[in-house]
């Protein structure tokens, strides 16, 4: 027969290892912790911002073994092992990466609480889209909510990253971009 649990008692914490930007990092993690939950307090990665906590918003959105996946509906145990990309890992050192300069000049952020998830959304679609179209972009980037600014100056960032990574335009998004 089975151990039944103290209903008070806490769930045993198991390590965790696994491999966030380039770094093999470990820590511990009860098997209901959050994997946002776990890169903030545990690996204290506090670029992953945790809003809506329903997989809506994609604040929290990282990128898992090549994928971006909303952090705040994947548990801390179900990434061991795992390759994670966070918005730490996109700057080297004080040069910034290609994708959060286009940001600045395109005026594509207000607050920046939105902006990690939009980063790690953007460079996901990019990464797994040789040909986007101003409607793939809308669409892929409709994956993140913002509430400051009007989107323009993120389509035009992402269609001027796309251009930069793939050498080709943005289809429909005129010579500005």
């Amino acid at each position: 027969m089975s151990e039944i649990q103290n209903p008070g008692q806490k769930p045993e914490a198991r390590t965790i290892e696994l491999t966030v930007n380039g770094v093999s990092r470990r820590g511990k993690a009860e098997p209901r912790m959050l994997l946002a939950d776990f890169l903030r307090e545990e690996l204290d990665l506090t670029g992953t911002h945790v809003g809506c906590e329903h997989g809506v918003c994609g604040a929290c959105t990282i990128i898992c073994d090549g994928t971006a996946v909303r952090s705040c509906l994947m548990f801390a145990v179900q990434a061991a092992g795992a390759e994670l990309a966070t918005v730490e890992g996109l700057a080297d050192g004080g040069t910034l990466h290609p994708l959060q300069q286009l940001f600045s000049e395109h005026r594509a952020l207000q607050c920046g609480f939105c902006t990690p998830g939009m980063l790690m959304i953007a460079i996901d679609l990019v990464a797994n889209n040789e040909s986007l179209t101003e409607d793939d972009i809308r669409i892929g980037m409709s994956a993140a909510l913002c509430r400051c600014t009007g989107y323009d100056g993120i389509i035009k960032a992402v269609a001027a990253y796309a251009e930069q990574i793939h050498g080709k335009s943005a289809h429909g998004m005129g010579a500005d971009v």
